[in-house]
């Protein structure tokens, strides 16, 4: 499965990342590699806990390595600019754009949703 697919998967699947600044990162993005790199900034407590359980449910056949960070985290590390993360709607709209048909790939693509 290709990065706009896996984003838009992972956005239909997963209602609680509307709560979310959720991205992409890592060498999934160039279509190599064996995981896939997600990146999720936002509030801890019960919404991350609803989220994991979402990603959980929504990855059983994927390869995910979630990683959680604080806003305050994210801003401090720099950490979307220094690995280059793609928004997960950003990947979900190109794929969209590119008609996508979702009879034809078995995925349900939702509009994208707004993080």
């Amino acid at each position: 499965m290709k990065a706009g697919a896996i984003a838009a998967h992972l956005l239909t699947c997963c209602g609680s990342l509307v709560s979310f600044d959720a991205y992409m990162f890592g060498s999934t993005l160039n279509g190599v590699g064996e995981d896939i790199d997600i990146l999720v900034i936002g509030p801890g407590g019960e919404t991350l806990s609803n989220l994991k359980a979402e990603m959980r449910s929504a990855g059983e056949q994927l390869p995910l390595h979630i990683l959680c960070m604080l806003p305050s985290e994210a801003d401090q590390s720099e950490f979307v600019f220094k690995e280059r993360c793609v928004p997960l709607v950003d990947l979900a709209t190109r794929l969209s754009r590119s008609g996508f048909n979702s009879t034809t790939h078995g995925t349900v693509v939702k509009a994208a949703l707004p993080l």
